[in-house]
């Protein structure tokens, strides 16, 4: 079965930090570029980062720079987003996709050296005191 999961979402205080991981089963994530969208509650859906296959390069949207840090780890066939200085605007569901008509669709364009549509469930992170 080819699917990819979230997780790490969760509860955390203006200035902390999360880390959420996309992990992959059923299929190989190296060979393809993986990207983390989110949205929040009343707010339409937008692009944070993304990862391309092979050599990992890396975007990000202007609001995240500087604060989260998008990794992969070929072994465990995972990618992360690291999230750290966080502010009640990145309380959203997080989730992350290879479907490169989605990272095309929200400014995410990291290259991909294969084609496949997945997309996750998502994890709620929320921002609050």
């Amino acid at each position: 079965q080819v699917q990819l999961v979230e997780s790490g979402g969760g509860l955390v205080q203006p200035g902390g930090s999360l880390r959420l991981s996309c992990a992959a089963s059923g299929f190989t994530l190296e060979h393809y570029a993986v990207g983390w969208l989110r949205q929040a509650p009343g707010k339409e859906r937008e692009g944070v980062s993304c990862i391309s296959s092979g050599v990992g390069s890396t975007v990000y949207t202007d609001s995240v720079k500087g604060r989260f840090t998008i990794s992969r780890d070929n072994t465990k066939n995972t990618v992360y987003l690291d999230m750290n200085s966080l502010k009640p605007e990145d309380t959203a569901v997080y989730s992350c996709t290879t479907n490169p008509h989605l990272l095309e669709h929200f400014g995410l364009p990291c290259a991909s050296a294969g084609y496949i549509e997945v997309w996750g469930q998502g994890t709620l992170v929320t921002v609050s005191s």
